[in-house]
């Protein structure tokens, strides 16, 4: 794995316990309710809702939950007092983080993510420090488990994958991420749907321009930086230039 979204690298180590399943689907809601705020509550013309939609349910997200959180973020009012953030770092061995999230009070989540990253040898870094080392991708990503015979070999998978017009490709163990530009994400994705491959989720991520290897003591702390860093409610996404 080359650099990665800490979120999707979680979701298929394990199941979540009850408490984490608690934490993830409240993340979710708020990824619903920003994305309801900012394009209203039909995910048929809003591309950012129906996006939260996907990732919500690959969390396995009840749909009880997400009709719910939909109805709640139409009905409020005062749609500033979520915002979204992206705070730029470094962590253990000089690795370059992107943190995302959503909050109600920015403040409290800056000074939070700063106590995080000082309890495990990282820093906060001004705008622009960082995420100049990242770009913007649409990404697909893939359970080659959950594909039919022919398309759980992983050659297959990715020549399919290619003819559907994927940019580049990542294998994490049996999950494959295939990128693309924003722009081309929904089309890459009905290709990938019209070829009979079964959708895990698709995003919008920050993919690392260049990833690097650093010890394993360090990548040790950073494995742990980015469990802590998960624990806050505020975080929705940790990205680094980590390779694994």
């Amino acid at each position: 794995m080359s650099g990665h979204s800490h979120a999707k690298t979680v979701k298929h180590k394990k199941e979540a316990d009850a408490k984490k399943r608690s934490q993830i689907f409240s993340k979710m809601a708020r990824l619903i309710s920003v994305a309801v705020r900012q394009g209203g509550p039909n995910p048929e013309i809003n591309a950012k809702l129906r996006m939260a939609i996907e990732t919500a349910r690959s969390f396995n997200m009840p749909n009880e939950n997400i009709e719910r959180a939909i109805k709640r973020a139409s009905g409020e009012t005062g749609a500033g007092r979520l915002e979204e953030f992206i705070f730029e770092a470094y962590g253990p061995g000089n690795t370059a983080l992107l943190i995302e999230g959503i909050t109600d009070n920015r403040n409290r989540a800056l000074g939070e993510i700063k106590k995080i990253l000082n309890q495990h040898n990282g820093k906060l870094v001004g705008e622009g420090a960082v995420r100049w080392m990242f770009e913007r991708k649409g990404c697909v990503t893939i359970n080659s488990k959950e594909q039919n015979e022919s398309l759980q070999n992983k050659e297959n998978l990715e020549l399919t994958a290619i003819e559907a017009g994927a940019e580049d490709l990542e294998w994490r163990d049996d999950i494959l991420d295939v990128y693309t530009n924003v722009e081309d994400l929904e089309k890459v994705k009905k290709g990938l749907e019209e070829k009979g491959i079964k959708i895990d989720s698709s995003t919008v991520d920050w993919k690392p321009k260049e990833t690097i290897e650093i010890d394993e003591k360090d990548k040790a702390s950073c494995i742990k930086l980015f469990d802590a860093l998960d624990e806050n409610d505020d975080v929705q996404d940790i990205y680094s230039n980590l390779k694994i």
